[in-house]
């Protein structure tokens, strides 16, 4: 059986600390080696043993989380996960942690209703075990009685196929999915790209709240046009539309134009919002007027929508491993045999404009 994934939690709300233990724990591939109420108790505990992944509340007394993320990314670098309550106010400072290095951001689990602390619970550990394999120098089951998480595919949303894709036209939609370190990936990517690019949509695995804060980031930097997502946005030259945290989205035709759908719905490749959900509805939609993109993360979301958009006959492109934070997403669709090219971060730009181009 390989190592488990040594973690250290650094939180001041005793509960936290407690169900955060808990739920990590009930994984046999997880192992909490301790908890810190504050960052200098941390630090006593990483000089006596040194975790695989560090989950990091932002408020805390003494020193807020984001002063010893960047002393540690400085020191001794190892993943870490920010860990936040659901803010509005908090989304711009864990921007700033991603920024500063952190591999990815959680919401603290809910503690209440089962089926809440399940989904919760799931994804905590997804992300635990992302950031253990998470290349810094690129930014590196449940308990019994739990409800079980059951891994939906993308028909769990996508209303039943209807033939909708247009022959080829001028235009082109790109579709862009995201995980571990894929908010810097985005920024790198966007900012290559010039203020007529082709219309844009993008899944980044993200929680509620923080997909808006990273949208008006990204805005703020880009010749793009930059915005989450909201119901029956139109695809544009020169825009890109992020969905928004814990929905879903669809791309859809209405006449000769396209439209995102916002939707709710469970957990898609334990995702939402789901890059698979979003591939196989352009695959539906738009055929061989797309194009596909997989990018950084963990896991498998994104291989079968992407191997759905090839065979429409879109255009697929794949980030290599050698520029991946974690090349997860990237691998498994290049091993269901959806991608017509890899390439490396600071070339999706050049595949983009020249598929456009060849239009």
């Amino acid at each position: 059986m390989a190592d488990k994934v040594r973690v250290l939690i650094v939180d001041d709300s005793a509960s936290i600390r407690q169900t955060l233990t808990s739920l990590l724990s009930a994984d046999p591939e997880i192992e909490v080696i301790g908890a810190a109420s504050d960052p200098f108790m941390a630090a006593r505990k990483i000089r006596d043993e040194i975790p695989d992944v560090i989950t990091l509340d932002v408020e805390m007394p003494q020193m807020d989380g984001i002063t010893f993320l960047r002393k540690l990314m400085s020191q001794h670098p190892i993943p870490v996960v920010m860990c936040s309550s659901l803010t509005e106010e908090g989304s711009e400072t864990l921007l700033q942690a991603l920024e500063a290095g952190a591999v990815d951001v959680i919401l603290k689990p809910k503690i209440g209703a089962a089926d809440h602390l399940a989904e919760s619970a799931e994804r905590v550990r997804h992300a635990v075990k992302a950031a253990a394999k998470a290349r810094l120098g690129k930014l590196r089951r449940f308990r019994p009685g739990d409800p079980p998480a059951a891994k939906l595919t993308a028909d769990a949303v996508l209303p039943p196929p209807r033939i909708t894709a247009m022959a080829k036209t001028t235009e082109m939609v790109v579709c862009i999915g995201a995980s571990t370190g894929g908010t810097e990936a985005l920024r790198e990517l966007l900012e290559a790209l010039p203020a007529n690019a082709p219309g844009i949509v993008i899944v980044q695995h993200m929680p509620e709240k923080f997909t808006a804060a990273f949208a008006k980031r990204l805005n703020g930097l880009c010749e793009v046009e930059v915005k989450e997502a909201e119901d029956g946005d139109p695809v544009l030259r020169g825009h890109v539309l992020i969905a928004p945290g814990d929905k879903h989205m669809l791309l859809e035709r209405r006449g000769a134009r396209y439209e995102v759908s916002i939707r709710t719905g469970p957990l898609v490749s334990r995702h939402r919002p789901s890059v698979d959900v979003l591939f196989r509805s352009a695959a539906r939609s738009a055929g061989a007027n797309a194009m596909g993109v997989i990018m950084t993360g963990m896991g498998d979301d994104g291989a079968r929508g992407m191997l759905e958009m090839h065979q429409a006959g879109a255009f697929t492109v794949a980030q290599d491993e050698a520029s991946s934070v974690v090349f997860g997403m990237p691998k498994e669709a290049i091993a269901h045999g959806g991608v017509d090219r890899i390439v490396s971060l600071d070339q999706i730009a050049r595949e983009i404009l020249g598929a456009d181009k060849r239009r």
